[in-house]
C-alpha cells in the first residue's frame, strides 16, 4: 500500500506475522551468484576484454615508467657521488698498498722493469731507488732478476719511497710512484660512465 503525500512519498509495507529475521540482499547466496553469472558475461564481452586490456597496458606503463625512475635516480645519485666514490677507492687501495709494502710483499725488480718500459732509451739510464729497495736490488742482481742491466745504474736514493722506483733518462725523468698511480686511477675512476 501507498500512504504519503505529494511532497513527500513514503512506502508501507504491512505483513500478517512479525518479522523474525531479515536478510540483506548483498548477503544472499541467489544474489552473490547472480553477481558472479553477471561479472563473468561482462568479462567474455569485446568490451570488457578491451577494457581490461586498457587497464592491463595502463598498468605496465605504470610500472615502467616506475622502473625508468629508480633506474634514473640511481645513475643521477652516482653521477653526483663519483667523485667520492674514486676517492674512496684510491683510499682503500693506498691502505691495500700501504700494507704490501710494511709486509714487503712486492718485486723492486717488476717496478724497475715496468718503469724501463716506458723509457724513451735503454742507454745511459739512472735507477734511483729507496735505500731499502736498493740494498734487496743488490742482493737479486746476483740472480736473473728479469731486468736487464745494460745501460743502467743503481743508486739509492731517501727521498724515493719503498716500492717506487726513479728513472732519469737523458731526454727527461720517469717515475714510478704510488701516489702518481694512484692519481691516475683516481682520474680514470672520475671519468669513467
Amino acid at each position: 500500500m501507498h500512504n504519503g503525500s505529494k511532497m513527500s512519498q513514503t512506502t508501507t509495507i504491512k505483513v500478517k506475522n512479525p518479522i523474525s529475521s531479515v536478510t540483506l540482499l548483498g548477503d544472499s547466496p541467489v544474489y552473490t551468484k547472480a553477481l558472479d553469472k553477471e561479472e563473468n558475461t561482462k568479462e567474455t564481452s569485446p568490451e570488457n576484454q578491451q577494457a581490461e586490456l586498457k587497464t592491463l597496458t595502463d598498468v605496465y606503463q605504470a610500472l615502467q615508467d616506475a622502473v625508468n625512475k629508480v633506474n634514473d635516480y640511481q645513475e643521477r645519485l652516482f653521477q653526483e657521488h663519483k667523485e667520492q666514490i674514486a676517492k674512496l677507492s684510491v683510499e682503500i687501495s693506498r691502505k691495500v698498498l700501504m700494507q704490501k709494502i710494511r709486509e714487503e710483499d712486492y718485486k723492486i725488480e717488476s717496478i724497475i722493469k715496468e718503469a724501463l718500459e716506458n723509457a724513451p732509451t735503454r742507454k745511459d739510464i739512472v735507477v734511483h731507488l729507496n735505500p731499502e729497495d736498493f740494498a734487496q736490488f743488490e742482493k737479486l742482481k746476483q740472480n736473473d732478476t728479469g731486468v736487464s742491466l745494460d745501460g743502467l745504474k743503481f743508486i739509492p736514493d731517501p727521498v724515493i719511497g719503498r716500492a717506487e722506483c726513479l728513472l732519469e733518462t737523458p731526454k727527461g725523468a720517469i717515475e714510478s710512484l704510488i701516489e702518481k698511480h694512484l692519481e691516475q686511477i683516481g682520474k680514470a675512476l672520475e671519468n669513467a660512465d
